[in-house]
C-alpha cells in the first residue's frame, strides 16, 4: 500500500480490490506527487513539457530535471514526443517516486473515438512499468481534467484496462500493486463504484468457468474410464488388430 499523502482522508477514503492472486488494485484519495511507488502516472500533454493539473503539480514537484528529461525524449514528429494513447518513461527526480511514465489521454470527443485512446494510455503505461521490472504504480483519473472525459466513462475504462492487464500477465508480471491516487471524493466515489462492478463481475466469471472446467474435466475422466474398463471395447479393439495382421 503506497504512502500517497493526505494521511487523514486517505486512512478513511481507501479501497482495496483483487485483481489476481498476485496484483492488487487501491483507490485512494490522495496526492500523486507524494506517492512512494517505484512510478507515478502522469497525465501528460504530446508535447511533455509540462502543463496544467497533475501535468504541473508533477513538475513542480520533481524539479527542472523533470523538464530536461522530457525533452531529450525524441519527437516522433514535429511538436510530438509522446502520441495520444501511448507512454513514456523518464527518472522521478526530487519525487519520491523512482520513475515517471507520461502518457497522453485523449480529449474527449464522443465515447466511440475517445474510448479506445484512453484504454490504449492505461494499457501502455502499465506495459512500460511492466518492462522497466516495477512492482507499484499509481494512476491518476487520466482525461478527467480540462480535457473533459466523463468521470463515470473513464472510471470504468481504466478499473476494466487493469483488470484485462492483469488477465493477460498471469503470474509473469512483477506488478504487485496499482493504485488510482484520486483528487477528490467525488472522482474516489466513481472509481469505487466501477471497481466493484467489474472486479466482482470479474470474480465472478472466473470462478464460473474454473467449476465449468471441474464438470468437464470430471465428465471426461468418467467417460474415460467407462471405455477402459468396458470389456466389449477390448474385444473389439483386439479383433480389430487381429484383421490388420
Amino acid at each position: 500500500m503506497a504512502d500517497c499523502g493526505g494521511k487523514a482522508a486517505a486512512s478513511i477514503l481507501r479501497r482495496s480490490f483483487p485483481l489476481s492472486n498476485r496484483i492488487s488494485l487501491q483507490i485512494s484519495v490522495g496526492d500523486l506527487t507524494k506517492c512512494s511507488v517505484d512510478a507515478i502516472v502522469n497525465a501528460a500533454n504530446e508535447r511533455m513539457l509540462g502543463g496544467g493539473g497533475v501535468d504541473g503539480a508533477v513538475h513542480r514537484a520533481a524539479g527542472p530535471q523533470l523538464y530536461e528529461a522530457c525533452r531529450a525524449v525524441p519527437e516522433v514528429r514535429p511538436g510530438v514526443r509522446c502520441p495520444t494513447g501511448e507512454a513514456r518513461i523518464t527518472p522521478g527526480f526530487k519525487l519520491p517516486a523512482r520513475y515517471v511514465v507520461h502518457t497522453v489521454g485523449p480529449i474527449y470527443k464522443n465515447d466511440n473515438e475517445s474510448a479506445a485512446l484512453l484504454r490504449a494510455s492505461h494499457l501502455s503505461s502499465l506495459d512500460l512499468a511492466v518492462k522497466q521490472g516495477l512492482t507499484s504504480v499509481a494512476f491518476p483519473a487520466v482525461s478527467c481534467g480540462i480535457y473533459g472525459y466523463p468521470v463515470s466513462r473513464a472510471s470504468h475504462i481504466a478499473v476494466k484496462s487493469c483488470i484485462d492487464f492483469g488477465d493477460e500477465q498471469g503470474l509473469n508480471s512483477p506488478l504487485r500493486n496499482i493504485e488510482f491516487v484520486l483528487f477528490s471524493q467525488d472522482i474516489y466515489n466513481a472509481w469505487v463504484a466501477a471497481a466493484e462492478d467489474l472486479v466482482h463481475r470479474s470474480t465472478r466469471t472466473s470462478a464460473e468457468n474454473e467449476s465449468r472446467g471441474r464438470e468437464t474435466s470430471t465428465s471426461s475422466g468418467s467417460a474415460s474410464s467407462e471405455v477402459d474398463f468396458d470389456p466389449r471395447t477390448r474385444g473389439e479393439k483386439e479383433k480389430c488388430e487381429n484383421a490388420d495382421i
